[in-house]
């Protein structure tokens, strides 16, 4: 059987839906790691402390080092003669969390239920400034320079379908053989007054897949790139005049949206 920090999984016996949100500029991250504060080590820590014991904890999805969400959906799996009354944990949890990191919703869930491999799509959200802003530097890539939003829109639509992202692919330590085929549902260009939205949803991303293509994006809009040499990338064709991993947009902007389930 499988251990969770030295308990069998098949002690817990509850189980709890939770959505979560959180700025990720100080953090190593979603996933815990040794020697780096990470949004779930402060979120297992709290729950334990609530909960009174260990548990599982798992995420729909991992984010990097600065990465932000609004709709991180995780599991979590705890051993009670009761469920926990759902109000008072989202309190207590929330007390105890870092002023960065938050509880939306908590829902008691099936015990089958798992947050990761449940999930049917998720979504990102990139987020562009296009003027200097004075309040959410932190949120947003600010490009300086006119950008053509209208090829970056007609070379977003492009990316709907399945394609071969191992141009926008970084090497996952923890992934080394992960398949850089990616059916992507969703992918769109919004313009909100000074703020671009690159909106992206798949049922799965390869790692900093968003913030690649994203820099390409821009890349594109600058005029530095044509749409030839977008495509190009899209097919899986590498070129050594197209130094995607270079032009990696940085993950101040990046934000996990929502995660669906069938």
């Amino acid at each position: 059987m499988q251990h969770v920090r030295g308990k069998l999984k098949s002690e817990f016996n509850q189980c709890l839906r939770l959505t979560v949100e959180y700025d990720g500029g100080k953090y190593s991250g979603w996933a815990e790691q040794r020697n780096a504060r990470t949004v779930m080590g402060e979120l297992r820590t709290a729950l334990e402390q609530v909960l009174g014991g260990k548990v599982e904890l798992v995420g729909a999805g991992r984010t990097d080092a600065g990465v932000h969400a609004r709709g991180q959906v995780a599991h979590v799996k705890y051993s009670a003669a009761k469920p926990a009354v759902e109000a008072f944990v989202l309190t207590q949890v929330n007390q105890k969390l870092p002023a960065e990191i938050s509880i939306r919703k908590l829902h008691k869930a099936p015990l089958a239920f798992h947050a990761r491999h449940d999930a049917s799509e998720r979504e990102y959200v990139y987020q562009i400034a296009t003027r200097k802003t004075a309040f959410e530097k932190r949120y947003v890539w600010w490009i300086k320079e006119p950008l053509n939003v209208a090829a970056m829109q007609a070379a977003a639509a492009l990316i709907v379908g399945r394609h071969d992202f191992k141009c926008f692919q970084a090497q996952d330590p923890g992934r080394p053989n992960e398949s850089s085929i990616v059916v992507v549902s969703r992918a769109e260009i919004e313009v909100l007054e000074d703020r671009l939205l690159f909106r992206i949803a798949a049922s799965h991303f390869v790692w900093r897949m968003v913030r690649r293509l994203t820099g390409v994006l821009v890349k594109l809009g600058l005029g530095e790139i044509t749409q030839a040499d977008f495509e190009k990338l899209l097919e899986g064709k590498e070129d050594p005049r197209l130094d995607v991993a270079a032009w990696t947009a940085p993950s101040s902007g990046l934000f996990f949206e929502k995660v669906r389930y069938s």
